[in-house]
């Protein structure tokens, strides 16, 4: 999908609360939505390579959101990085608005994936990185944003398991941890990775520096997850 750049001004993270205000009406989600913010920040401005220009080059790197339920921080960091026009946030939720309240990748420029149940993003995820190992193509990364609570789904065990063997360094996850899982993990969520063969880091979710240094570490021949602890969403 083409976007008209209706305007062009540099934004910084500080113009995010401006542009999340912007959409309302799902307040419910809200905690969802904050608690991945500095994280999507930080992929989109530092890290990921990926542009609105790039989004039909098969070299971009993947990001794919599976925590999609309260998606405003999302669509703020897509409209901020020139994805989507700002104009379109203020009808976040319309029935005549591309922006749902779970991302729509047919209807929302950027999205690589729509989101739905939870535990269904990680997957896909290994799917796409084995995808892309199969066409040759060594230079994309893959990136997936899970929630802690998405590791009371089984699917996701079974694609922690199946990328650690397989060697596919070039999946990397990250699990924002607010303490909303109903099972605990025995040794912490990065255990759960370390044991089926995952590099791990958890660091604090709002420390830009730390998340920026977690998720360009090296990890060789591994899958990396970096755990991104933020407050709690029952305080």
């Amino acid at each position: 999908m083409t976007i008209i750049q209706e305007e062009r001004r540099t934004y910084t993270y500080a113009d995010l609360p401006e542009l999340m205000s912007l959409m309302t009406g799902d307040e419910k989600h809200g905690p969802a939505a904050t608690s991945t913010l500095d994280v999507l920040w930080v992929l989109y401005d530092r890290v990921l390579r990926v542009t609105p220009e790039r989004m039909a080059d098969p070299a971009r790197d993947r990001f794919l959101l599976s925590k999609g339920h309260g998606p405003m921080a999302y669509y703020a960091v897509l409209a901020a990085k020139g994805f989507l026009p700002v104009k379109w946030l203020p009808g976040f939720g319309g029935y005549d608005s591309p922006l749902g309240h779970h991302p729509d990748r047919v209807l929302v420029p950027g999205a690589e994936i729509g989101s739905g149940s939870l535990g269904h993003g990680l997957p896909i995820a290994v799917g796409t990185a084995l995808g892309l190992r199969a066409q040759g193509l060594g230079e994309p990364r893959v990136w997936a944003l899970i929630g802690d609570a998405e590791l009371d789904e089984g699917s996701n065990h079974e694609a922690i398991a199946f990328a650690g063997p397989a060697g596919l360094d070039r999946l990397q996850t990250v699990v924002v941890d607010n303490s909303s899982a109903i099972h605990a993990r025995p040794g912490g969520i990065a255990a759960r990775f370390e044991v089926a063969g995952w590099s791990a880091v958890t660091v604090d979710g709002r420390d830009h520096e730390a998340l920026h240094a977690a998720f360009t570490a090296p990890h060789p021949g591994r899958p990396h997850v970096v755990v991104a602890r933020v407050e709690p969403k029952y305080a």
